[in-house]
């Protein structure tokens, strides 16, 4: 068992700012009202959920691949999370994982791999943690 920990620091009302960070201490990044919604310059809760699950669906999908034989030279995906603002009441209420992977062995056809990588979307931990979001959609390409 492994426990990772983020961190969050605010100043100030819901006009202020703070910082996130990660107790291996690759992440310190600002954050703010104007970083989350207003596309101005630091990071914000959804780029890093995007982050980490697509971390974490890529290493399930090469898991995967890798039990039915297949030789993964590379994977690269991104997670992309919408939120909506909502009045005031914001909601994540959409993420859409594209994927392309270069995959070789074992006979690999396009249809296994859109198999494959709709296993990891439906069962990688971060995946299982986001079902509560409305909507995840899947583009997978094999290269």
């Amino acid at each position: 068992m492994a426990d990772h920990t983020g961190k969050a620091v605010w100043e100030g009302d819901i006009k202020g700012h703070g910082t996130l960070s990660t107790d291996s201490g690759l992440l310190n990044a600002p954050y703010s009202v104007g970083s989350r919604f207003e596309g101005k310059p630091g990071t914000n809760p959804e780029e890093l959920i995007g982050a980490a699950h697509a971390g974490c669906y890529t290493m399930y999908l090469t898991s995967v691949l890798t039990k039915h034989g297949h030789t993964v030279e590379g994977i690269t995906t991104t997670s992309t999370v919408t939120m909506n603002p909502n009045n005031g009441q914001p909601v994540i209420e959409r993420i859409h994982v594209s994927t392309e992977g270069k995959v070789t062995g074992a006979g690999i056809t396009p249809e296994d791999f859109q198999k494959h990588a709709e296993d990891a979307k439906a069962n990688c931990p971060v995946s299982k943690v986001l079902s509560a979001v409305p909507e995840m959609t899947l583009t997978a390409k094999l290269a």
